[in-house]
């Protein structure tokens, strides 16, 4: 049986081609080949819906004459996604927090990164609480392991672990108590 040419394009979309290779797939052949790039990308990793949604643009390559069908195709697939739970900023952001935390990273940091990511400042507050104590802990472990139980020595020392831990995330006020000693283990 010799494949029609619509069979043919959705079979190689589905080896990695785009959306946008073949003017004769359907709204329902697009929204199916979008959804599947939506869940092999969900299966390797949480994403947030912006993050998923520039993915999706840019499997579609955005040809001029496609690129309304495709906002289109794609904003449906994106809220069938997240009526089946299978797509949430919530649920990115508690993941995504968690992982950068248990990487010594600190909360301004990761409020970049998810900004970055497209998870609006709502959610992220909620999940971000900066006066935690917690972010002491957290930077006086990473101080730790990166410099040594032993407090700084000199001003110049003292300023070079505060940039380290303000690089890392930290504000100014959670590395000032973690190298002042304010910090209890």
């Amino acid at each position: 049986m010799v494949p029609s040419v619509g069979d043919m394009a959705v079979d190689e979309l589905g080896e990695g081609g785009t959306v946008a290779d073949d003017a004769l797939l359907s709204r329902a052949d697009s929204c199916k080949v979008l959804r599947r790039k939506a869940m092999d990308l969900l299966a390797r990793r949480e994403h947030s819906v912006a993050e998923l949604r520039r993915k999706l643009q840019s499997h579609t390559n955005g040809r001029a004459k496609a690129q309304n069908l495709d906002r289109a195709v794609i904003d449906d697939v994106l809220a069938q996604l997240q009526n089946e739970g299978l797509v949430s900023d919530e649920r990115f952001t508690e993941a995504f927090v968690r992982y950068r935390n248990n990487n010594g990273y600190g909360p301004q940091r990761i409020q970049a990164e998810l900004r970055e990511r497209g998870v609006s400042e709502k959610i992220v507050l909620i999940y971000l609480d900066f006066g935690d104590p917690q972010w002491f802990e957290r930077a006086l472990s990473v101080r730790n392991k990166r410099f040594g139980e032993d407090k700084p020595k000199d001003l110049k020392e003292r300023a070079r672990q505060a940039r380290f831990l303000q690089y890392r995330g930290f504000t100014a006020d959670q590395a000032g108590q973690v190298l002042d000693g304010d910090i209890i283990d």
